[in-house]
């Protein structure tokens, strides 16, 4: 509750968390939890899988999208926390839990969008668990983003992707010791979401938030290895966990309900190029005040642009700065938006 209500949602009310469910499949207490933004997501169901020692949790999100009664998009998120330490045994260990993921993959339908995510601590690629969940005979093909196999742990050729341990010493607040230098903490995705439109991974957005590349076995927070991820942001990691976040981006071409506006389609705005790359234009049908702005959101509902018009039937606007996806176009003297598509 202190992260949904005091980080996530500081100064606003977008994100919201699934029930809470203790660990069904023995005594121990570490458990998962799913937050997401209400405003992208609808949560369809939670259930979870039992595992030899910790439970699975499966979670199925629908895309909060204007055709969603007639052409729904469902992503299962599937989150576990594997069991830890080197050894044969826990190995095994590893493997079993990651069965229980891919036997209930034999579920879905065979194009269904999978994550699965968690702390999989894992020490090298050639682990029989890592192996298993990649498996290209599994009733659903899963792939790592980063593709990047290796003997992974206190392996300095891999230090960018390290995510534990945030710390050289347990000190007073605790935490697993020994500085940056595994990779435990992973999103893997179902093969299609490598190219499918509906939902696509953003190549190179899979990331160690906080890991500046320069951090092999010593605390994130050194104040000596700067980099992409400031100093304060690091400090903040160190004091949260243990762990570094893993990041990453998905896109739709799917158009998202914004804020419940109106989404009919209007004629004073009309747009000459749909299909843009440096430069969009627009043609006003009817006359405005001598003064009106027109904004431009992207998918993830951010204004990213306001123009001022000035009386104008055709405006130009410059388009070179924005990333390749769909915008929309709302202005505040019309109703509706119209849309087009960067490339």
């Amino acid at each position: 509750d202190e992260i949904l209500n005091i980080s996530l949602n500081y100064n606003t009310n977008n994100y919201s968390r699934t029930d809470f469910i203790a660990n069904q499949s023995g005594s121990n207490s570490l458990q998962q939890l799913l937050y997401y933004s209400n405003e992208k997501f609808l949560l369809e169901s939670s259930e979870i899988l039992l595992t030899p020692l910790r439970d699975i949790n499966k979670y199925v999100l629908k895309l909060n999208t204007l055709d969603q009664a007639s052409d729904p998009i469902l992503i299962y998120i599937y989150v576990a926390h594997l069991k830890s330490s080197q050894g044969s045994s826990n190995e095994d260990l590893r493997l079993e839990m990651v069965n229980e993921f891919t036997d209930d993959l034999e579920n879905l339908d065979s194009n269904s969008f999978v994550l699965f995510a968690g702390d999989f601590n894992l020490y090298s690629s050639e682990e029989p668990a890592y192996q298993e969940i990649l498996d290209a005979s599994n009733a659903i093909v899963m792939v790592d983003p980063i593709n990047t196999p290796g003997a992974w742990h206190n392996n300095e050729d891999f230090q960018d992707i390290h995510t534990q341990s945030t710390r050289l010493g347990s000190g007073p607040n605790g935490g697993a010791s020994g500085g940056l230098d595994d990779r435990f903490d992973f999103i893997t995705i179902s093969e299609n979401i490598i190219t499918n439109q509906n939902i696509k991974y953003v190549p190179e957005s899979y990331k160690a938030l906080g890991n500046n590349a320069n951090c092999f076995n010593l605390n994130i927070s050194d104040e000596t290895y700067t980099g992409e991820y400031s100093q304060t942001l690091r400090n903040q990691l160190y004091s949260m966990s243990d762990h570094l976040p893993v990041i990453m981006k998905l896109e739709t071409t799917k158009e998202f309900v914004l804020n419940n506006q109106d989404f009919s389609f209007v004629e004073d705005l009309k747009i000459y190029n749909t299909l843009v790359s440096d430069n969009l234009t627009l043609i006003i049908q009817n006359s405005l005040p001598n003064r009106a702005s027109i904004h431009i959101f992207n998918m993830l509902g951010q204004k990213v642009k306001t123009i001022t018009t000035n009386n104008n039937n055709t405006i130009k606007i410059d388009t070179s700065d924005l990333e390749s996806g769909l915008y929309f176009l709302i202005s505040d003297e019309l109703n509706g938006i119209q849309k087009f598509l960067k490339i």
